[in-house]
């Protein structure tokens, strides 16, 4: 396994992984409220793709055999004019996405390509990374919090 930034010969595959984790959320969505809209496969992957262009971000890739394993997309994105009458600012990375392909999942995949994401942060000057992830993953809090994340915010959410 080798992981390298984002070639347009992988747009497929992300599609297909980006995808394959929506349909994931769908399946642990106690509220019933996320789907994979018809366009979602064809439009996602260059929805996320064009905000890490805009936004000083990478996307890294997982590949094996020419097969992209996993992936994971993060930005550093400005502040606006207001941010600072209530908070420090201080400059921060955001991963967008991070998916590995359950085929491969528990082989350390998402460890290195989180390892080199934060690594570009870091040679950003990135003080924080940020990453929302959906309450109902607890796969992923748990993958998060072993590598030393914690929450910050929570959304509350009632149905009318």
């Amino acid at each position: 396994m080798k992981i390298i930034e984002y070639e347009d010969k992988y747009l497929e595959d992300v599609r297909d992984l980006l995808t394959e984790l929506e349909e994931y959320i769908i399946s642990i969505d106690k509220d019933e409220l996320d789907q994979v809209h018809p366009e979602y496969h064809e439009k996602m992957a260059l929805v996320d793709l064009k905000e890490v262009n805009e936004n000083n971000g990478k996307c890294f890739l997982a590949i094996d055999t020419d097969k992209v394993i996993g992936l994971i997309m993060g930005t550093i994105p400005s502040y606006d004019e207001y941010d600072y009458l209530d908070y420090k600012c201080p400059k921060r990375g955001i991963i967008t996405e991070l998916i590995v392909t359950s085929k491969v999942r528990s082989k350390g995949i998402g460890k290195a390509l989180i390892e080199k994401m934060e690594e570009y942060f870091k040679s950003n000057d990135c003080e924080y990374v940020l990453v929302d992830v959906f309450a109902y993953n607890e796969n992923a809090i748990n993958f998060y919090d072993k590598k030393g994340y914690h929450s910050r915010m929570y959304t509350d959410i009632k149905k009318l």
